[in-house]
């Protein structure tokens, strides 16, 4: 079992976009932050379910296959979950759709405690006002063996890495330069003692920078 991160950056290492609109509320840097991610053919099958068979295959889709591999259980954000696009919203289900692409139990950290949801596909979202030392407790149990990723944001990733909770941490990092947002590396100084450190560069031009005890 380990705690694993596999998170999307800029290459002045922010992990979040400012440029939403009413009329584009993902905002055209998050396309670019995350463009080559989403053309490989695993993040096509896994989440827009097509089987089409179409989608890159190279080193981008090879981190990507083992982004779902052994994962017994993940630690997300309200933010990721969409719980603050419809806070008090009781028939809010997330922006994931009808079934997830975790297929494994999802706890969701918040301020404010809602029944669980099953969902199609193995997902069942669980909300937790917890610490993170806490939840990480109740996922490693949930998980049964197999590992925990810490699913984001980069807030609360951020959160786990201070208190040195996570065995991997792998960053693609997109070359582009954001500017703004949230960034991943903030008060982490000297994160990388203790990890065995490996850099790829995929033929999108995305660096894969893995940290690992």
């Amino acid at each position: 079992m380990a705690v694993r991160v596999d998170l999307v950056i800029s290459l002045d290492g922010f992990a979040t976009t400012t440029d939403q609109t009413p009329d584009n509320p993902f905002g055209q840097d998050w396309s670019r932050l995350v463009g080559a991610y989403v053309a490989t053919r695993t993040f096509r099958e896994r989440v827009f379910k097509d089987t089409s068979g179409k989608g890159t295959t190279g080193m981008d889709d090879a981190y990507a296959k083992d982004y779902f591999d052994n994962i017994g259980a993940e630690i997300m954000g309200a933010g990721k979950f969409g719980l603050h696009n419809f806070p008090d919203d009781p028939n809010w289900k997330g922006w994931w759709g009808d079934e997830p692409p975790f297929g494994c139990p999802v706890f969701v950290l918040t301020h404010k405690r809602r029944p669980s949801i099953e969902m199609a596909g193995g997902t069942t979202f669980h909300f937790l006002a917890a610490d993170p030392v806490d939840a990480l407790q109740q996922a490693v149990t949930a998980a049964n063996g197999k590992d925990v990723r810490i699913g984001g944001g980069p807030t609360m990733v951020r959160d786990y890495l201070k208190a040195g909770l996570v065995d991997r941490l792998h960053v693609a990092i997109t070359p582009i330069l954001l500017g703004r947002g949230i960034r991943l590396w903030d008060e982490l100084r000297g994160l990388e003692a203790g990890y065995t450190v490996k850099s790829e560069t995929a033929e999108s031009g995305t660096v894969h920078l893995t940290f690992q005890r």
